[in-house]
């Protein structure tokens, strides 16, 4: 029977552990606690809420009225909708083209693979500016358009270089193999690549569905019908313009102060939490060693 040995942790590894601890700790409330914040104030009374100074940490009251208000509100239903459009099929049109992007240029035998990279590349860094692009889409015809938010950001430079660099990872024997079985590009890339590159593609995946749903400034410019705006731009007219009137009808004077102070909150509450919950269906691709023990030696 062999003993384990047990690892001594000496006066400077307890006093690590118990300062590591501390920060951690600390850092997760700091991060966790404007969104408890949010939330209890989105269910709080207004009255009490505006006159509560200091932390909070627990709601006032506890009313949804705040909430009924926002999806009364036909801006707010129209928003979602839209957003959901944008990330759903914007999503699916930037993976399918950084995907087909991506593995055609970590083949090994394309032709001007390497100037092809490197113009990518140099779009990164060197762009026309804003009025070249506001005349392109304008010519393009795609302007208070839909397509004005999807098509001018279909394939993001930095993303299909981080897939390229994955495709290339994945060992060229077993491409080998299946080309010697009678396997053509698709066939490879849909049944090894791709169910080898699970990770990335999560990643890449959220990668664009954050963008797509946080983005606000595009339909800024090119978006003038409020029947197409974003759920973002919904929400950057009320917290930036401070316009909560549309939320407030039949409240008076303070009134309408103090609800549509609490409708701000229950906004925000209503962008963010999506998004929020998809985080945890992805995180078990955030791993490392997919390959380990794919190809054996």
């Amino acid at each position: 029977m062999v003993k384990k040995r047990s690892i001594h942790q000496g006066p400077a590894d307890i006093t690590f552990n118990i300062t590591n601890t501390i920060i951690m700790l600390t850092l997760i409330i700091v991060t966790i606690y404007p969104l408890i914040y949010v939330a209890f104030a989105s269910v709080s009374d207004p009255a009490p809420l505006l006159q509560h100074r200091g932390i909070l940490w627990k709601p006032f009251g506890w009313t949804w009225d705040a909430y009924k208000r926002v999806f009364a509100n036909p801006m707010i239903v129209i928003g979602y909708g839209n957003t959901i459009f944008y990330v759903v099929v914007g999503t699916a049109l930037n993976m399918i083209l950084t995907i087909l992007g991506a593995y055609a240029l970590s083949r090994r035998k394309v032709m001007w693979s390497r100037p092809i990279m490197l113009g990518i590349v140099f779009t990164m860094f060197f762009s026309g500016g804003l009025v070249p692009r506001y005349l392109l889409v304008h010519d393009l015809g795609l302007l208070d358009t839909r397509w004005s938010l999807i098509l001018p950001s279909a394939i993001s430079a930095f993303n299909l270089i981080i897939m390229r660099t994955s495709f290339q990872g994945i060992p060229l024997s077993l491409e080998e193999s299946a080309r010697i079985d009678g396997a053509n590009d698709f066939t490879i890339l849909f049944r090894i690549v791709l169910p080898l590159s699970l990770p990335v593609i999560a990643v890449m995946t959220l990668f664009y569905a954050v963008y797509h749903w946080n983005s606000y400034f595009d339909a800024l410019i090119f978006i003038r019908d409020r029947d197409l705006y974003p759920l973002q731009l919904v929400l950057r007219e009320i917290l930036v313009q401070n316009d909560t009137n549309n939320f407030t009808n039949g409240a008076l004077g303070g009134d309408q102060y103090r609800i549509g102070e609490t409708v701000k909150y229950a906004i925000i509450m209503v962008a963010t939490l999506p998004i929020l919950f998809l985080y945890p269906f992805l995180q078990k691709y955030f791993v490392k060693g997919v390959l380990i023990g794919s190809v054996k030696e």
